[in-house]
């Protein structure tokens, strides 16, 4: 140490400098954290061509570990307001986990059928009998074009939302 320089003070400015650098990779690791990890980005989001699927026929595809039904219906299936419209074609597009226990209802034709408690739900989603309270639940879509997206909010989400089944 050169005459000028008093050890308390060197001792001072070691301290104020590792601390800084202490602070500062902290705040690093703390950045990284709250981000989300790179399989929840990719399992964010989850697109469906709506003119490959079948009239009369569901699509079942994973969401954020979730079944979602997809039924591109019929001209002779019973038409809702919580109908998704697209070029004159109506689709539902619901979360299938039966509203009584969270089971799963199979397709059985022209309605889901939860083997749990026979909940029945027709092919609008509404629950038609057994214990189920309530329709089944719509996925947050957008639409692009005639892509499904699902897991974000669009407005033709946010349209079947304020729709009373």
């Amino acid at each position: 140490m050169t005459n000028n320089i008093k050890r308390r003070d060197f001792l001072g400015v070691t301290f104020v400098a590792i601390a800084t650098l202490g602070g500062a990779v902290t705040l690093i690791g703390m950045k990284q954290a709250w981000n989300p990890l790179p399989g929840v980005l990719e399992g964010g989001f989850t697109e469906v061509d709506l003119k490959t699927l079948k009239s009369g026929i569901p699509k079942n595809v994973m969401w954020r570990g979730k079944p979602i039904f997809i039924l591109k219906k019929t001209m002779e299936m019973e038409k809702s307001p919580r109908d998704l419209v697209i070029d004159n074609e109506h689709y539902t597009v619901v979360i299938g986990l039966c509203t009584h226990l969270g089971c799963i209802p199979a397709w059985k034709t022209n309605q889901w059928k939860c083997a749990c408690h026979g909940g029945l739900f027709n092919a609008n989603g509404k629950n038609i009998f057994g214990p189920p309270p309530r329709p089944l639940d719509l996925v947050p879509f957008k639409i692009k074009g005639n892509i499904l997206v699902l897991g974000e909010e669009g407005n033709e989400y946010k349209k079947l939302l304020t729709v009373n089944v």
